[in-house]
């Protein structure tokens, strides 16, 4: 009774309190006062080895990581390009006083997370196991276990990565903005390739280890539940044996920006979309003056859901899932970026888009600086509740040649920013009349808008070397939609055999991020279909037409296909879909296409296209475009490795790209003939 009194009594306090001060509940709450910033200052000392430790205690969780890094400016590793990612595969792979598999023990034993990298390492472990875990990581970084068969084996995984990324139109645009910005040919702009990797031995490994994996300017960052005067002898034994390298590095090869802004465009024939990149170099530094204002500048362009890029590119044109740039100011190459990946037909539009939002970024309204300033200061404060952020400041420092108070004076440094400060920095470090702007996307779809753009057109093939305009190859005076589809019905079996079909079932899987999946379709004449995704025994999703009407099932959550759905669906009915390509206008052809690296006709209807090999006649990959939540994707799908099913041939394995990503399905059966109506049910 007590405590019900006293609720009541507070709720007519703040009744009155209300009243008194009419306070507007529609208002947005006006930020409190900057608070003050205190932040841990490390305790360091230097190796003779000339690797410096520095350790910063904190006692709030039973936790101790550790963050090795080493400043040293990128190097060129030519024909051997990949070999340090080689090398740092290599470390925890045992070492000359544990094998693998007694290294990987005592790391799982220790419940410890150990992590190697080609500059640096990391690890995250109990402050009780902490001794032990220094030890590893001291006994994997100094004393290596380099084998040849270990080398095959990470560079047969290394080259199986290349071959995935062949068709990822992401992946081909990073490789070629780099080379382009700084050269292919130096140690900035190189890559690796199958060549490369291939030409990896024992000895180049060894080498590089020896030459750049060294502590002469090193920096290890302890950061946890741990104790200054026990940590330091324990650091000194530890890597007391690992041995300076002396090795000095060349001056970077120098970069500059094009004179004139300029359109660079990568042909990706198998791309859906393009991937868009408007990026140019600065000389932006941490310790700048203009840091803080650019870092402003770059959130309200492109640093979010609330920034310029992703409200005009998602939310006004529909154009993207998201639009976002980024500012690094990296010690050995400060950049500037803005990107997204947009539907092939409105690349042009977007580069528009894109390039109104750099030239007007130079003019910010007050509420967006304030609103700016605002998220800069909450994400900086909600940072420093992790180690890894303690760590990273502590090497930025030193690496960046900062000021001690630096992070203390973070916040206020932000606070400090006005508009025309903001203005100052956009124009030495956003540069929208001399950058480049890369395309990787399909040419043959994109080049004519993009030439009309007003910038020059440069093409360049996925390895960064020039070459001259993709053209679209012609089909020969005597293909017609009819011939292709004749064609693939001859080369799956023929008319007698498919006519047998009346229904057939895929069961399917895949495996998607370690998780086995299973699909079940069955199709049916009349335009049947059941599709079925289980993991686990769980239905993840449910779609069923039985000819007439259907529903999608999701997670529980059941939705009847509308009347347009039922109308797309009723289109075309056969079994085998090709049966009606000459039955109906709808369907064009719409060219030669590259799909799989093989020349495939392309057939269109409405939101669909098919491909046929010219070489085959068989079904290489359809794409289909879809459009929810206001936006338009388009999802492609290839097909190989036929075999024959009751004398009719069937792939039996399946890609489907779907954000960026391959998901690939192996059939494990077909069953023809056996449908029942129930299955539509």
């Amino acid at each position: 009774m007590k405590k019900q009194l006293t609720y009541i009594a507070v709720a007519f306090l703040f009744s009155g309190m209300l009243s008194a001060q009419k306070i507007d509940l529609n208002a947005m709450p006006k930020p409190g006062p900057t608070p003050v910033i205190n932040i841990a200052k490390p305790k360091t000392f230097q190796l003779k080895n000339g690797m410096t430790v520095m350790v910063v205690e904190n006692n709030k969780l039973p936790r101790v990581n550790m963050s090795l890094s080493m400043d040293r400016p990128p190097y060129y590793e030519g024909d051997i390009a990949g070999v340090s990612e080689i090398m740092a595969d290599q470390l925890g792979n045992g070492t000359t006083t544990l094998s693998k598999d007694e290294f990987n023990k005592k790391v799982d034993f220790l419940g410890a997370n150990l992590n190697f990298s080609s500059g640096g390492a990391s690890s995250n472990s109990l402050s009780k196991y902490f001794p032990e875990v220094l030890n590893l990581m001291a006994d994997a970084i100094i004393n290596p276990k380099f084998s040849a068969e270990e080398i095959q084996k990470s560079k047969e995984r290394s080259i199986e990565g290349l071959k995935a990324s062949e068709k990822s139109a992401d992946a081909i645009a990073s490789r070629v903005s780099n080379a382009l910005a700084y050269g292919k040919n130096t140690s900035r702009g190189e890559f690796e390739t199958e060549q490369s990797i291939s030409k990896i031995q024992l000895s180049d490994v060894q080498n590089v280890y020896k030459k750049h994996y060294a502590p002469d300017n090193a920096y290890l960052v302890i950061v946890g539940d741990v104790k200054f005067d026990k940590v330091k002898p324990m650091v000194e034994k530890a890597f007391a044996n690992w041995k300076k390298a002396g090795t000095t590095y060349p001056s970077l090869d120098p970069a500059n920006n094009v004179a004139k802004t300029e359109i660079n465009v990568v042909d990706v024939p198998t791309a859906v979309q393009s991937v868009v990149s408007v990026e140019n170099l600065t000389t932006l530094k941490m310790r700048d003056p203009n840091y803080f204002p650019a870092t402003i500048a770059n959130y309200i362009l492109g640093g979010g859901g609330e920034a310029r890029l992703f409200m005009n590119l998602r939310e006004k044109n529909g154009f993207t899932y998201g639009a976002y740039s980024s500012m690094s100011a990296s010690k050995y190459s400060p950049s500037f970026s803005a990107q997204a990946s947009v539907r092939n037909e409105v690349t042009d539009k977007a580069i528009k888009e894109f390039m109104n939002e750099l030239n007007a970024i130079s003019t910010v309204k007050p509420d967006e600086l304030e609103n700016a300033k605002a998220k800069l200061k909450g994400s900086f404060i909600m940072s420093l509740e992790q180690p890894a952020t303690i760590a990273r400041f502590a090497v930025n420092q030193k690496v960046q040649n900062l000021p001690e108070d630096f992070y203390t004076n973070y916040l206020k440094s932000i606070d400090k920013v006005t508009a025309a400060d903001v203005s100052n920095a956009v124009k030495s470090t956003i540069n929208p009349n001399q950058s480049r702007i890369f395309v990787a996307g399909k040419a043959s779809d994109i080049s004519d808008s993009l030439e009309k753009l007003g910038y020059p057109v440069k093409y360049y093939d996925s390895n960064a070397n020039p070459v001259a305009k993709p053209t679209v190859q012609k089909v020969d005076a005597g293909v017609t939609v009819a011939s292709v589809a004749d064609k693939y019905i001859a080369a799956i079996g023929g008319k007698e055999n498919i006519a047998k079909v009346n229904s057939y079932t895929v069961n399917a899987s895949m495996s998607m991020q370690g998780q086995n999946i299973d699909i079940k379709n069955i199709k049916a004449k009349g335009g049947k279909e059941l599709m079925l995704v289980t993991a686990n025994g769980m239905t993840f999703q449910k779609q069923v037409f039985d000819g007439k009407t259907g529903f999608s099932e999701q997670m529980g959550q059941k939705a009847e296909m509308t009347k347009e759905e039922i109308a797309d669906r009723l289109k075309n009915t056969e079994l085998f879909p090709e049966v009606g390509f000459a039955k109906s206008g709808d369907y064009k052809l719409a060219g030669i296409e590259k799909i799989n690296g093989e020349d495939s006709y392309a057939i269109k209807s409405n939101d669909t296209t098919y491909y046929y090999s010219v070489k085959t006649g068989l079904k290489t990959g359809e794409t289909k475009t879809m459009s929810a939540q206001g936006q338009t994707f388009t999802i492609p799908t290839t097909f190989s490795d036929y075999k024959d099913v009751s004398g009719v041939k069937m792939p039996y394995t399946m890609t489907v790209n779907q954000m960026g990503m391959d998901m690939t399905m192996k059939v494990k059966s077909y069953e023809v003939n056996q449908a029942k109506d129930t299955d539509f049910k």
